[in-house]
């Protein structure tokens, strides 16, 4: 089975990639959702015990967490080292999964592949990019977002000229949308045949 890693900083449209990708029958770990089930499971007792306050009705309060932690460096390492192996694990269970379903090709779709050393689970890595102002657009609009809070955000990233650097295959998601499936269309078809030969 062959493996590809999808990364891109905030607001690249990786997902919007990703979502072209399962269009084509591609078997997508998202590691956001598995993040967003930890929240509501797993996870909840160590973060409750790591970041008192940040647990509302049984779950991580995402909002409170990202107040708590993402201008506080030392507390942003304590919680990745805490998520991280746990959604390793379950990126681990969905290849094996995968791979006795007998898919040729699935994708790990990991925001943070570079900066969690993910590069040696996958066959190739894909960026997902665009311009920075376009990226800074795009993250501006969400709600909640401020100047401050965006540049904390794409901070913390290993930045986009770094990325596309390390890339085996770049995704230019800052034309049009059609641009952008008809990229990941002739992608499948260079993986399609990498697939074949393994």
């Amino acid at each position: 089975m062959l493996v590809l890693g999808l990364t891109g900083s905030v607001a690249m449209g990786k997902s919007t990639v990703a979502g072209f990708f399962a269009a084509h029958g591609v078997a997508i770990f998202d590691a956001d959702r598995a993040v967003h089930d930890l929240y509501r499971g797993e996870a909840v007792p160590l973060i409750a015990a790591a970041f008192p306050g940040t647990v509302v009705g049984g779950a991580v309060d995402r909002a409170l967490l990202s107040a708590r932690v993402l201008h506080d460096r030392p507390a942003m390492s304590r919680l990745e080292a805490m998520i991280h192996p746990l959604v390793e694990e379950r990126e681990q269970a969905f290849c094996a999964a995968a791979a006795r379903a007998g898919r040729r090709i699935a994708l790990l779709d990991i925001p943070l592949l570079f900066e969690v050393g993910a590069e040696s689970r996958v066959d190739a890595i894909i960026v997902a990019s665009a311009p920075a102002a376009l990226q800074r657009q795009r993250l501006l609009a969400r709600p909640g977002m401020d100047e401050a809070r965006a540049d904390a955000m794409i901070a913390r990233q290993v930045p986009d000229a770094e990325k596309r650097r390390r890339a085996h295959f770049i995704i230019d998601t800052g034309t049009t949308l059609a641009d952008t499936r008809h990229a990941v269309a002739d992608l499948m078809r260079v993986a399609s045949t990498l697939a074949a030969g393994r």
